[in-house]
């Protein structure tokens, strides 16, 4: 899997990271079981801190996409299915995009109420 962030960016490094694993996995360039790159050699290789990888992969930990284990490292868990990283990605997609227009989240919340009627 090949990683990459754009260090000029607004969007903070660790959601870019967090962004290209859920993207690799939903374009099915890795899978369940799947062993992710070290925190260190990630972190090396696109040139950010430790701490950026190691919250990245927290995220993706709390979002049910990974497992992160002592000695064993991050693996992309077998009961994860890529619809659900795809809906994730989109939900961040629109926060990102209602905050930018300056919505709070009881408007995006009443917003998707709305829609949902529908």
């Amino acid at each position: 899997m090949l990683m990459r962030v754009d260090h000029g960016s607004s969007t903070p490094l660790g959601e870019q990271i967090a962004a290209s694993v859920r993207g690799a996995f939903m374009r099915g360039e890795i899978a369940a079981g799947d062993r992710l790159p070290s925190a260190r050699a990630l972190a090396e290789s696109i040139d950010v801190n430790l701490h950026t990888v190691l919250r990245a992969y927290a995220v993706l930990r709390d979002e049910g996409l990974i497992d992160l284990r002592r000695g064993r490292g991050a693996v992309i868990r077998a009961d994860t299915n890529s619809a659900h990283a795809g809906l994730t990605e989109a939900a961040r997609a629109f926060v990102a995009e209602a905050r930018r227009l300056g919505l709070d989240t009881d408007q995006m919340i009443d917003m998707i109420k709305e829609i949902s009627k529908k």
